[in-house]
């Protein structure tokens, strides 16, 4: 019993010299090896010594926005964790006020001003600007009360700095073939810009954005979903249903990449492109460059504290090297 601790030692250790992965993370990776006898993880925590450099901005009017923003998702405890039922209820338990505050003020440190979320997240980010100094800027889906004027409201009360229509629900208003949506939408972009803030459109599907573009609705930006399909979850996904459809496995939030980055490419406003990793599944090197290569003016992205500084280094150098033939819209 004595050399246990020692023993421990030892062994992690060894393990940070030899950086052992999960067998399963190799795999699923793509990177499968003849080490198979360590289940744990490697984890690379970076910190601000590591940071390279801190993200450009562009403008939306005369909003400014840094090009990679922070989604709310991970710190509301709405995880995409596809069949993994504990997650939510663990990144709750991990995203104590303390932890948030630190991740939101991390964030601004490296040049991240923004971020989208719920008007249910409004209390911590108000919390947050109030006990720390803080200028980041809330960008609500207005996903909050019955209608979308009801969600401005709630938005407008919680501080938001811009303001966009629900992506969910903006689909399945235009899914069923609800024609009073179009109205409802136009009296709401109107009545945010009457607040002197910017108004968006959100939505997962294309078929949204066409449908809008169609009835005239002209936001002063979209915030619409772009990954590939090449994961693995993904593959599997044989029946492929859309986002309302009963049966829909919560693993996909953007079917038609392609058509998306090429009916995107002609619209004049701009485009803050989320669900870009496709909730976890998508490595940042990869997804950031596909976003940015593919037309997205920004990108959002949900961000434990020790990925920050690596993702914004990520950013910075795909930025650095983007290869993209929309022009930059913000």
């Amino acid at each position: 019993m004595i050399s246990v601790p020692f023993l421990g030692a030892f062994a992690y250790v060894l393990y940070k010299k030899n950086k052992w992965d999960s067998l399963e993370k190799k795999y699923l990776t793509g990177q499968p090896d003849a080490v198979s006898s360590a289940t744990l993880k490697s984890f690379q925590f970076t910190s601000l010594e590591d940071l390279k450099g801190t993200i450009p901005k562009g403008k939306i009017g005369d909003f400014e926005l840094s090009r990679l923003v922070m989604g709310g998702n991970l710190i509301g405890g709405w995880a995409h964790a596809r069949d993994l039922i504990y997650v939510d209820k663990l990144i709750r338990m991990y995203h104590t006020d303390e932890k948030v505050m630190l991740t939101m003020q991390l964030a601004e440190k490296c040049g991240i001003n923004a971020i989208i979320s719920n008007p249910a997240q409004s209390r911590i980010i108000s919390k947050y600007r109030q006990e720390t100094g803080g200028k980041l800027q809330f960008i609500s889906d207005c996903g909050a009360g019955n209608n979308f004027k009801e969600g401005i409201e709630i938005s407008i009360e919680g501080g938001a700095h811009a303001l966009y229509s629900h992506g969910g629900k903006s689909d399945m208003r235009v899914y069923n073939n609800d024609l009073s949506f179009f109205d409802e939408l136009a009296e709401g972009l109107e009545l945010i810009r009457s607040y002197g803030r910017p108004a968006g459109v959100g939505a997962h599907r294309i078929e949204t954005i066409k449908a809008c573009v169609e009835q005239g609705i002209k936001p002063d930006f979209w915030v619409k979903t772009l990954h590939s399909n090449d994961y693995w979850s993904a593959q599997v996904d044989l029946e492929r249903k859309d986002v309302p459809e009963p049966g829909w496995k919560d693993n996909n939030f953007c079917l038609k990449p392609q058509e998306a980055i090429d009916y995107m490419s002609n619209l004049e406003e701009p485009w803050i492109a989320f669900k870009i990793l496709a909730a976890g599944a998508i490595k940042p090197e990869k997804g950031f460059k596909y976003a940015f290569d593919n037309g997205a003016d920004f990108i959002c992205v949900g961000m434990y504290d020790f990925q920050i500084v690596e993702d914004v280094n990520i950013a910075l150098n795909c930025l650095a090297n983007v290869n993209r033939t929309r022009s930059w819209r913000a």
